[in-house]
């Protein structure tokens, strides 16, 4: 009996630590539940206020610090501020194809030719084939070690790019991705993010952002929302938990009007295309 009631004991002693609120979100609501569809999990979403940048192209500190800074999975998390770390997770990396030509070709998608299928607009990137679940094994097992080495190296998030190969890839004679098969690769991603502690954030593709949802994203990630009139599809979805980046070169109308329409998320900035860093002409940064 002694022994019965000591585990008794300890069972109500962990439920009662479980499911408390983390920093930075509303007071009762886990990561996961803005929209009431993600299961709640263990892991802290990105400030829905602050100073933000967008630091794929290269990484560098501002005067007065960042709040939120978005990074390449090779660089380090930005210090004081909210890590978001980059992995491509559906596509290869440039300069990376060798970890998939060598011994691993099998697991990019082939037309029906049996020809490698490249993104048309980065045609230095071979898209991922997750079609089994073997194959999506083999995938986490690649790319696996990059995104628990985001939470080794201190990031908060990962954000998972190109989740919309499915949307963009359709044809069984240039190259098939099917849906299913895309998230069940995403749900992959999800659960180990959210067992390395990292927020997972879904990147683009508005079309996907209620299944991604469903799939665990946490927040989202969205380049150019307000040039496509598609913000609204991130919001809705995840809330104040957005992170958009417009760019300079595809503004449909002035930054002052996309800073002020309805939709647009609290952290919103604008950039060059190259996202280089202040020391190059290029360079833009401004922020709602």
């Amino acid at each position: 009996m002694p022994q019965l009631i000591v585990v008794a004991l300890l069972a109500l002693t962990l439920t009662a630590c479980q499911g408390g609120p983390n920093v930075g979100q509303e007071p009762g609501r886990s990561a996961g539940q803005a929209a009431g569809s993600a299961p709640a999990v263990d892991v802290t979403l990105p400030p829905a206020s602050g100073r933000f940048d967008y630091q794929l192209g290269a990484a560098y500190e501002l005067d007065g610090g960042l709040d939120v800074v978005v990074r390449d999975a090779t660089a380090e998390p930005a210090a004081g501020a909210y890590g978001v770390c980059y992995v491509n997770g559906f596509q290869t990396q440039p300069g990376q194809a060798d970890r998939w030509l060598d011994g691993n070709e099998d697991l990019l998608l082939h037309d029906a030719a049996g020809e490698l299928v490249v993104d048309p607009d980065w045609p230095d990137e071979y898209v991922l084939d997750p079609s089994t679940e073997a194959k999506r094994d083999r995938i986490l097992g690649v790319l696996g070690p990059v995104v628990t080495g985001c939470a080794e190296a201190g990031f908060d998030a990962v954000e998972i790019d190109n989740l919309d190969t499915w949307t963009r890839f359709t044809d069984p004679g240039t190259g098939l991705v099917e849906q299913e098969d895309a998230l069940a690769l995403a749900r992959s991603y999800v659960a180990l993010a959210h067992e390395s502690g990292l927020a997972i954030g879904q990147k683009n593709a508005a079309e996907a952002t209620p299944a991604a949802r469903a799939v665990g994203f946490d927040f989202a990630v969205t380049e150019e929302c307000a040039a496509y009139d598609e913000c609204a599809a991130y919001t809705e979805v995840y809330g104040e938990h957005v992170l958009q980046i417009e760019y300079t070169d595809n503004l449909p109308e002035s930054f002052d009007v996309v800073c002020a329409g309805a939709d647009r998320a609290p952290l919103t900035i604008l950039r060059d295309r190259g996202l280089v860093g202040p020391d190059d002409a290029a360079y833009v940064y401004d922020q709602c």
